[in-house]
This record gives structure tokens, C-alpha cells and sequence, in this order.
């Protein structure tokens, strides 16, 4: 505990007192720096979650630094991981939150590129499928389905590329057929259907596929609060053994407000962003390289041979910087 302790004295330059970033490995500990690394031949996106609040609690603060980052390396895409529009998602596509909580707060050019969500728990509460609609709306939101998968290549490359699936993690959480809240919204959903449609496309044989990453927004393992909670469970029990069975590089949630490294035993390393406007606290579980509870985004750069993830503060400072490699 005393190692710990030390280490969050030594990181307290990162922005804010209260802030709490743990490594597995103190060594890593990085100099404070706003100098983005950048990769050759790369597709760039940034990974956000649990953001919709009208602006508050560092809302605008976060995508502001979100522009910045997504103009300096030109990034293609942005993704969310979920709980887009709190407290209890939207009623309909002409909801007003769609503008005061999405289009008035990332209002950066680089940030006008195409966006792709999925969705929370939160967003269960009213009417997700509104979420669906809003595609048709807005030029930049592209959530054509509760769930949906692309291929995008890496710079440009039609021969290399990163196959990602956006999935509903919300079925596959048992407790919520029974939730007075959630449960009207789940029980239409057929997960094994879902399933289906998730190994068939994991199993494409396409050559051109060099990384499988799944985008949904409950983890399958967190040093937040839900370590040992239903949904890490639940989502464990059921997406584990198609993961290890199709060789998914990543598994990118939000859930948890945090930012999150951990990369237990097989090929999947899993991260969590989901800090785009609450932070929470962290601790060290096994497995995990890094946790952090403060207010940010990630930033991923996928070239052929490697992944470089760089996790990024609400001052724009980079907390944390590893790679994947193939």
C-alpha cells in the first residue's frame, strides 16, 4: 500500500490533487508532457464515454482537449463507449439534449468527423432506439443499429485493416430483465441473435483484417467499483470464451468512470474510457497496468504492427502511454 501511496504523490502533478493514477510498474511513470506521440501510417481515433451532461462536471473541459488532440493528429474517427445522455438517455431523435449535450459541447472542427457510439445502461432508460434515429439527423452521428461492426482502413490501406464491432452489452446483463428501469428496454432484444452476428463477424477470414477490436459499454474486468459487480460478471461469463475463441485484440468500455489499462491472461487487452465527464475512484487490481480516476479520453493510433494508446487529462496532459504490438 505504501508503493501506492508513493506513486500517487509522485503523479500528483498531473492536473488535479484529487487526482489518482496507479501503475502496475512505477517505472513507466512518464514526465508530465502535452506532446502527443505520433505514428506513421496509422488510423487515429479518440475513445470517450459517460459524457452527457449538458456541459457540467468537465464536459466542455474534456472536449475541449479532445479537439485539440483529435486537430493535432488528424484523427478519422471518435468513438463513445456508452451512457451517452444522462440521467436517463432520450425520448425521441428530436430530443433536446442531442444538442445541448452533443452538438453545443464538441463543437471543434476536428471534432465534426463521423462518431460512433454505443450504447449504456443510462441510455436504456428511455428510448435507445432514438439514438438509432438521430443517424438520420445529424451528418456526424453513426449509430445505424443497437449494434454494428466496420471495417476501417489503416491509412488509407484497403490491404490492412481494423475490423471494429459495436455491440449492446445491456441484454447480456441478466439483472436488467427485472429492472424496473432498464427491464422495458432489454426484453425485446434476442441475445442470442446478437451473438450470432458477433462471431460471424469476428470469424471473417478477410486477410485484410489485422486487428479485431469489440466496443461495448460494460467491462469484463475494472479496478472501479464494479469489480466484482453482476454486469462484470455477467459480461465475463458471456462475451470471455467467444474473445478467446476469435482472437480479439481489444476490448475498448466505459461503464466505469475512469481511465483504465488491464491485461489479464490470453490475447485480449482491455481499456476503459469512460471519463468524459465524471471520475470516480480507482484501485489496483491484478492484471491491471493502469488505473486512473480523472476526468479525460484515450487516444488510439492503429498502424499494421502495433497499437499505441495514449491516455489524455482534461488539461491535455498525456498520463499514460503504451503500445500493443503484433
Amino acid at each position: 500500500m505504501s508503493k501506492h501511496l508513493l506513486l500517487l504523490i509522485s503523479l500528483l502533478t498531473y492536473g488535479s490533487l484529487h487526482a489518482q493514477v496507479l501503475l502496475k510498474t512505477p517505472s513507466e511513470s512518464i514526465p508530465v508532457t502535452k506532446n502527443i506521440t505520433k505514428e506513421a501510417s496509422s488510423v487515429n481515433f479518440i475513445a470517450m464515454g459517460d459524457w452527457g451532461r449538458n456541459g457540467a462536471d468537465h464536459q466542455k473541459q474534456v472536449a475541449q482537449q479532445m479537439g485539440i488532440t483529435a486537430a493535432d493528429v488528424k484523427a478519422q474517427f471518435i468513438i463513445s463507449t456508452g451512457d451517452n445522455f444522462y440521467p436517463s438517455g432520450v425520448i425521441s431523435e428530436h430530443d433536446p439534449l442531442f444538442k445541448y449535450s452533443f452538438e453545443d459541447i464538441y463543437t471543434a472542427f476536428s471534432l465534426q468527423w463521423d462518431w460512433y457510439p454505443v450504447l449504456g445502461n443510462h441510455d436504456y432508460k428511455s428510448n435507445p432506439d432514438a439514438q438509432v434515429a438521430y443517424s438520420k439527423i445529424s451528418r456526424r452521428w453513426k449509430m445505424p443499429s443497437r449494434y454494428y461492426a466496420k471495417k476501417f482502413p489503416i491509412n488509407g490501406d484497403l490491404n490492412n485493416q481494423v475490423l471494429i464491432a459495436f455491440i449492446d452489452t445491456n441484454p447480456l446483463i441478466p439483472e436488467f430483465y427485472k429492472n424496473a428501469e432498464y427491464g422495458p428496454n432489454v426484453k425485446g432484444q434476442d441475445t442470442t441473435q446478437q451473438k450470432r452476428w458477433l462471431v460471424k463477424v469476428l470469424s471473417d477470414t478477410d486477410p485484410s483484417i489485422r486487428w479485431k477490436i469489440v466496443v461495448g459499454h460494460h467491462p469484463m474486468y475494472t479496478g472501479g467499483s464494479r469489480t466484482d459487480g453482476y454486469d462484470t460478471k455477467a459480461i465475463r461469463s458471456s462475451l470471455k470464451p467467444v474473445f478467446d475463441r476469435y482472437g480479439v485484440d481489444v476490448y475498448l468500455t466505459g461503464h466505469e468512470h475512469s481511465l483504465q489499462y488491464i491485461q489479464p491472461a490470453g490475447k485480449t487487452h482491455h481499456f476503459i474510457s469512460g471519463a468524459a465527464s465524471e471520475k470516480t475512484p480507482v484501485k489496483l487490481i491484478d492484471d491491471a497496468q493502469m488505473v486512473a480516476s480523472v476526468y479525460g479520453f484515450m487516444l488510439f493510433s492503429i498502424s499494421k504492427d502495433l497499437i499505441r494508446i495514449q491516455t489524455i487529462n482534461d488539461e491535455g496532459e498525456i498520463i499514460y502511454n503504451t503500445i500493443i504490438k503484433k
